[in-house]
């Protein structure tokens, strides 16, 4: 009878991730979206295949800002460092910080939100003035305060979790400044199964607060968090280029957002050196487009209201 039952229950299962994957694979912007990931996500992934070691003063070949030829596709930086080898390489680097930062800020705004609406009363209170605390200051904002300070308390020595000190602060705080739009969500989401029967079911077996949370309410926002955890990434991406542009990045582990910085000093704009500019650039939009029509196409998928307005 149990394993009739989970048979059953597995088939159902598959049958809803067969018609979520057939509606998500069809529509127009997911399709666009993913071409765009994967690309990206195969440049993060062998970096060092691709374009070889990451290239330093002391190994750069070419000249100084070169403009694109055979050997250097898309030119060369001011000190001779092939360009395609850098952003190749900064791929790794901003993807990193991105979706790291992404999971930070998906565990703090459910575990708020989820813990404000399950409880109400007094705690869905302070939570929520916390909440809107950072949602109403933009998260970059918070960022370019915090991350300069807590540098210069821990210091640029040592790595810290295999990342250079800069880019742990930087990954930590864009995760801690940017959880409150989520947080939003799970709540509203969390008001309304509170009241369902099977939560209250589990309640009257006895099942504790936590349990509820984690096996009947959880399951049931991982459409929603998965919705927006896409539109987290892009923010990710935008937080952490425009960090590292001002210059609190880390230049020995360069992000798209270090060479678009380094080339605003050698001065790639009044050069002419468009290429040095612009292939960073077009890096960073291009990524942000492909995770924000992603996050679009899983809404328009999960959320019925929207399928139905034309």
């Amino acid at each position: 009878m149990n394993e009739s039952s989970a048979a059953s229950r597995w088939r159902v299962r598959a049958r809803a991730i067969n018609a979520f994957l057939s509606q998500f694979l069809h529509h127009g912007g997911a399709q666009l979206g993913l071409f765009f990931m994967v690309i990206f996500l195969v440049l993060a992934a062998a970096p060092d295949t691709l374009v070889g070691p990451l290239e330093t003063v002391a190994t750069a070949t070419g000249d100084f800002l070169s403009p694109p030829q055979r050997q250097h596709v898309l030119g060369t930086d001011e000190v001779g460092r092939d360009v395609l080898n850098l952003v190749v390489h900064g791929a790794r680097i901003s993807l990193t910080i991105a979706f790291l930062a992404t999971v930070i800020s998906l565990i703090v705004g459910t575990t708020v939100g989820m813990t404000s609406g399950y409880y109400g009363g007094k705690v869905d209170v302070w939570l929520m003035r916390l909440t809107d605390f950072f949602f109403v200051l933009p998260s970059f904002v918070l960022a370019l305060v915090i991350t300069p300070v807590v540098l210069e308390v821990i210091g640029r020595g040592r790595d810290i979790l295999g990342f250079r000190p800069s880019l742990f602060v930087i990954i930590l705080v864009i995760g801690l400044t940017s959880w409150a739009f989520v947080a939003r969500i799970v709540r509203s989401q969390t008001l309304s199964l509170r009241e369902r029967q099977f939560v209250e079911r589990a309640r009257v077996v006895g099942t504790n607060d936590l349990n509820i949370m984690l096996r009947h309410i959880l399951p049931n926002l991982v459409p929603q968090v998965a919705a927006n955890s896409a539109l987290v990434v892009a923010g990710a991406i935008y937080t952490e280029t425009a960090l590292s542009f001002l210059g609190l990045g880390d230049p020995l582990q360069p992000s798209w957002g270090t060479l678009l910085s380094l080339a605003q000093r050698a001065g790639a704009a009044s050069s002419g050196a468009w290429w040095y500019l612009g292939a960073p650039g077009v890096c960073v939009l291009t990524v942000s487009l492909g995770f924000v029509l992603i996050g679009n196409a899983l809404d328009d998928t999960f959320n019925p209201r929207r399928r139905a307005i034309p």
